[in-house]
């Protein structure tokens, strides 16, 4: 039992803290600094809002996973039409790959901050070593080490009160949503949420359900099936405190850019280096270092979350027998291939020449737009008897799930139209 009381913690916590703290990914950093910096204070609400949504979403992900002891895609498999997986699973590939490779190319940016290699050097060895990692190494360890190193993301917590930002202004920008309809903003929203509410947390969630029950010996479906009050209590509480962790980061971010970058008028974000001066109040001239560590930290973590919950997927959806990150590469050739492939087309869209920073808040639009329709498929399947037996969504549940898919689908109409006006 470790003595450290964070420590021991932490050995608590399982898919629900990974998740969370995956989803502070450097596509999301990325999308808070670029809000924060462009936007000031007005995104600040969203922090609060999104909150409960993310929440009840999570939860409801996890649930799936814990009753049905399947993952989300074979979930689908067993139960639904074909017409309905397919697309689903290839909207999550595809945002997964993107999403996937943009978080490369700003490890290699956050590296380039003080190792002066080229970025496109460093996009290829970045990709190889997580995919070692990956297929021969343990991802638990990944996970252990990675999961600390983005804990200095709570730094941007401490470089918001050093900055003095008002705080009279800061709390009625965050109890006071601010309604825009100018183009810009409906953007900046949906990349804020698509950020925070991925496609890939829905299929990891589950999935990871499923794995941390495989590894307490359930290794049939038939003992998989069903859950306990206590099983499901832990659950809202790992799930609960892994939103919470990325939410606090999320909010301060958007914080700590808005009193700083915004404030000084750098309000077109096109680097790490110039991201990195939200933190300049705390680190000074280190705030590089600083933001360099958290950004290599969160991608190396949220890379392998994303690849995997492709591979969990197309696994599910084909029925393959072994698959799982803890399986020896010879008995799952074909789940570490789809990783594999995964990130080397990630790494080939790298190479489009597109700006690393400019990519990250892209790429969160993109989940924007695809997250909604798969949200709706979740919340089908978690009011299922079929797949749920008594733990399909409650009366809340059901509304703070319906009204997240809502917010989602308005956010990206809304920004398609600001587009075409």
């Amino acid at each position: 039992m470790a003595k450290n009381p964070l420590s021991r913690l932490f050995a608590r916590l399982g898919p629900g803290l990974i998740t969370g703290a995956s989803d502070d990914d450097p596509s999301g950093i990325g999308t808070y600094t670029q809000a924060g910096a462009s936007l000031g204070y007005a995104t600040l609400w969203t922090a609060v809002v999104t909150l409960p949504l993310m929440i009840v979403v999570q939860h409801v992900c996890a649930k799936i996973g814990l009753c049905s002891g399947r993952g989300l895609a074979g979930v689908l498999r067993r139960f639904y039409p074909r017409w309905l997986l397919y697309p689903a699973v290839v909207g999550l590939v595809v945002a997964n790959t993107i999403n996937a490779g943009t978080d490369i190319s700003a490890i290699a940016a956050a590296i380039n901050m003080f190792v002066p290699v080229p970025i496109w050097a460093m996009v290829v060895p970045i990709a190889v070593a997580i995919v070692v990692l990956q297929i021969w190494g343990s991802y638990q360890l990944i996970v252990r080490v990675f999961k600390w190193l983005s804990l200095s993301l709570f730094a941007y917590v401490v470089a918001a009160f050093l900055a003095r930002p008002n705080w009279t202004e800061v709390f009625h920008y965050t109890v006071v949503p601010q309604i825009r309809l100018d183009g810009q903003y409906i953007t900046t929203i949906v990349a804020i949420l698509g950020t925070t509410i991925s496609p890939y947390l829905f299929f990891w969630q589950a999935s990871e359900e499923v794995e941390e029950e495989k590894d307490h010996g359930r290794t049939s479906i038939r003992e998989r099936e069903g859950a306990t009050d206590a099983e499901i209590r832990a659950e809202i509480v790992d799930t609960t405190t892994g939103m919470l962790f990325c939410n606090v980061v999320f909010y301060f971010v958007i914080l700590a850019a808005a009193s700083t970058l915004h404030a000084a008028g750098q309000t077109n974000i096109q680097s790490a280096t110039e991201a990195a001066q939200a933190l300049r109040p705390l680190a000074g001239n280190l705030a590089t270092v600083l933001f360099a560590v958290g950004l290599i930290g969160a991608g190396l973590l949220a890379v392998p979350v994303l690849t995997g919950s492709s591979a969990f997927a197309v696994a599910e959806t084909f029925g393959w027998r072994h698959y799982g990150l803890d399986e020896k590469p010879r008995k799952a050739i074909k789940f570490y291939a789809v990783i594999a492939a995964s990130t080397l087309v990630g790494v080939l869209i790298d190479f489009a020449g597109i700006n690393p920073i400019s990519a990250l808040f892209w790429t969160a639009v993109i989940n924007g737009v695809v997250a909604p329709p798969l949200l709706v498929v979740v919340m089908l399947v978690a009011n299922n008897k079929k797949v749920m037996g008594k733990r399909t969504n409650g009366s809340w549940t059901n509304v703070i799930g319906w009204l997240a898919a809502a917010i989602m689908f308005a956010a990206a109409i809304g920004m398609i139209v600001s587009w075409n006006s």
